[in-house]
């Protein structure tokens, strides 16, 4: 069993931004959308790993329609909290995604060069619709990315980030609630 007590007594974990019911009851909410949007049609889910893999997967079971799930994993940070600035396709689709609706699923946008990336190289495979959803975006990006991101989780600052799949190499990804992270107490 897992102790979280010594996970969370952890020095470098500040606060929690997000609790676990939040979540619950916002994930609740985007399938309750994204069920109504898509009516009578079979969206693609695509979930980027490794972040995205938690909400991607409790928000497929908050659709109230036929879905299909696949994957992609990109970097763009490796193990480290400052972005390299390139992002590369570390696992691509597996499924064909012309002629679908497909809704790519982040974790979370922070400058937006990931989703930027990703959805140029998804447009160029034609599906029929592409969407984007983010758990988390980051406040001053919000507006630059308006016109990208239809379906929004929550709002954060400018913080590093642990906790419902988010990590910092590699930690910390099991926590129900997302905490701010304070990288010089690590």
């Amino acid at each position: 069993m897992v102790d979280h007590n010594l996970i969370l007594n952890h020095p470098a974990l500040s606060e929690i931004l997000v609790t676990q019911k939040e979540i619950e009851s916002r994930v609740a909410e985007i399938g309750d959308l994204i069920s109504k949007d898509y009516e009578g049609r079979e969206p693609l889910l695509v979930g980027v790993l490794k972040g995205g893999v938690i909400f991607t997967t409790d928000l497929c079971r908050a659709i109230d329609l036929p879905v299909q799930l696949d994957f992609m994993a990109v970097s763009s940070y490796g193990s480290s909290t400052t972005t390299s600035g390139v992002v590369r396709i570390l696992k691509d689709l597996d499924a064909d995604i012309e002629g679908r609706d497909v809704i790519l699923i982040e974790d979370i946008v922070d400058s937006g060069l990931t989703l930027r990336y990703l959805r140029k190289t998804l447009l160029a495979r034609n599906p029929a619709s592409l969407v984007m959803c983010s758990l988390l975006v980051r406040e001053e990006a919000q507006d630059d990315l308006d016109d990208l991101i239809k379906y929004v989780g929550f709002q954060i600052p400018k913080v590093w980030v642990v906790g419902y799949g988010l990590d910092v190499a590699q930690r910390f990804r099991n926590l129900k609630d997302i905490w701010s992270y304070n990288t010089e107490a690590d």
